[in-house]
């Protein structure tokens, strides 16, 4: 009887918690909250807030939880493969609906929809990894590539290919994004000469580099406004 008693009350607690956020809106729940969320959907039984409130306490919140790695939410006890896709199905929609709010829009008017866009997309990944986004002669999104992947610290960025892509896709102007897996957005003395090396290549083809963006867990950094470019 005291299982079945254990039961009702775990699925009166979905039930009321869904309630919850339906009324009143994720900023009604706490971090552990959402992420029980998404697990209802992975695991239809049991109790999920034990592993919800470990996953806040290893990441430290639910943003920061959704966008670690598959591999190192897999490390978390009692995280199976469904529980992974759902907390990485979560972190790709967001990706998904921030990308579609830059496109079709010029982006530099745009621009702190750019920033989540990237930050969510990239801050958190565990090696470094660099993307162009070509625009067309109104600053709108044409592509956003990946142009390299590399080490926790180091990613090779080649203008010779960076130029010969933007001309095949006719752009007109660049930006370009990568991430700092430390954590600290601060350019590298490598970053700095890398730019000024695609934006003399960009020049001599008559194609705008806009921005070089350094996104990271603790910020970012504009090299346009940093006074880099």
């Amino acid at each position: 009887m005291a299982a079945e008693d254990d039961h009702d009350d775990r699925l009166g607690h979905r039930a009321r918690l869904r309630r919850r956020f339906l009324e009143a809106g994720a900023e009604a729940l706490a971090d552990y909250e959402l992420l029980e969320l998404l697990l209802f959907q992975a695991r239809p039984r049991g109790d999920v807030k034990p592993l919800s409130k470990r996953l806040v306490a290893r990441f430290g919140s639910f943003a920061e939880a959704v966008s670690a790695p598959a591999d190192a939410l897999a490390r978390v006890d009692g995280m199976g493969e469904a529980s992974v896709a759902a907390l990485k199905t979560a972190h790709a929609a967001a990706t998904r609906l921030l990308g579609q709010a830059i496109r079709d829009r010029p982006v530099l008017s745009s621009w702190s929809q750019l920033l989540d866009y990237c930050r969510v997309a990239m801050a958190s990944l565990p090696v470094e990894e660099v993307r162009v986004l070509y625009l067309d002669r109104k600053n709108r999104l044409i592509r956003d590539e990946r142009q390299g992947r590399g080490t926790v610290d180091h990613t090779p960025l080649y203008p010779r290919e960076v130029v010969k892509r933007a001309l095949e896709l006719g752009a007109s102007a660049l930006i370009v994004v990568h991430n700092h897996p430390s954590g600290d957005p601060s350019p590298s003395q490598a970053d700095i000469a890398m730019t000024r090396q695609l934006s003399e290549a960009a020049a001599a083809l008559g194609l705008v580099l806009h921005d070089h963006l350094i996104v990271a867990r603790g910020g970012h950094t504009s090299f346009r406004s940093a006074g880099l470019l």
